[in-house]
């Protein structure tokens, strides 16, 4: 009876739970999700990660090349992040053009790299006017349950910080470039922003790290991005119901302590590898 009255009506279903203070899958409103992180387990990628969040699951493969500065950015390298949702992560996803939501989370991906200033773009640059790094960071996702945004984060930073870059020369006399693939240089990763993501039911009901029923039952949705700082890298709110004053308030305070612990994680994973 429970399956189908869920089924039929996810609203009230949902209903009898909120107003208790629990959630259907036992967590407390402010609570999140189990992450695990591996880092690293793609070989044929300069850097990688994989994070399981819940039961959201995204890979992360960073790609290095060389290629002639943009124009406008001579003495800069850039960082290209895309993000697929092909059909085997979820029912809701079809084969063909990407989604809406991977559109958006690119975006805010992008955002994140530009705003926090984790990857200096001077530094990928290896000759003024003549050669930059381009690294292609490729998100996909392997199964699907809310809260994409957070889960292609912490994949994101944690891919960085396990990219190698090979050393390179520039020739003055050919202009070619010399790379020695023996010769591996970790990327400067400058901070490492964490986004935290939360759900607001019922237009009054704020849930921490939202599962894709609840972000189905949403009426707004919101990601607050923090440095280690404690400043605010960035606050995406696409639409929806308005947020309240005292709720925007307790979202950054979540954000702050649950970006210490995936920093934490992300740490803990890095020395694992170096033992």
């Amino acid at each position: 009876m429970a399956a189908q009255f869920k089924r039929i009506q996810l609203d009230a279903y949902y209903s009898k739970y909120l107003q208790r203070g629990r959630r259907p899958d036992g967590r407390a409103l402010d609570a999140f999700r189990k992450t695990i992180l591996n880092v690293g387990s793609i070989r044929t990628a300069d850097g990688s990660a994989l994070v399981r969040l819940g039961n959201t699951t995204v890979v992360c493969g960073v790609k290095a090349e060389l290629a002639a500065p943009r124009p406008d950015a001579p003495t800069k390298g850039y960082v290209v992040p895309n993000v697929e949702l092909p059909a085997m992560c979820g029912p809701d996803f079809r084969p063909g053009p990407p989604a809406e939501l991977a559109q958006v989370t690119s975006q805010l991906m992008l955002d994140v790299v530009r705003h926090s200033g984790c990857v200096s773009e001077e530094r990928l640059c290896v000759a003024d006017g003549e050669l930059v790094w381009v690294l292609y960071c490729d998100v996909v996702c392997l199964a699907y349950d809310g809260n994409l945004a957070d889960a292609c984060v912490v994949a994101l930073l944690a891919a960085l910080t396990n990219t190698r870059l090979p050393a390179v020369t520039l020739d003055d006399e050919t202009k070619r470039e010399r790379v020695d693939a023996d010769v591996r240089v970790p990327l400067d990763v400058l901070s490492y922003p964490v986004a935290t993501s939360f759900a607001v039911v019922d237009e009054r009901v704020l849930l921490a790290d939202p599962n894709a029923e609840e972000e189905s039952l949403a009426t707004a949705v919101v990601t607050v991005v923090t440095l280690e700082s404690g400043q605010l890298c960035i606050v995406h709110k696409p639409g929806g119901s308005p947020i309240a004053l005292e709720e925007m308030e307790r979202c950054i305070e979540l954000s702050l302590a649950r970006a210490k612990q995936i920093r934490q994680l992300e740490k803990e994973t890095r020395l694992s590898l170096e033992r």
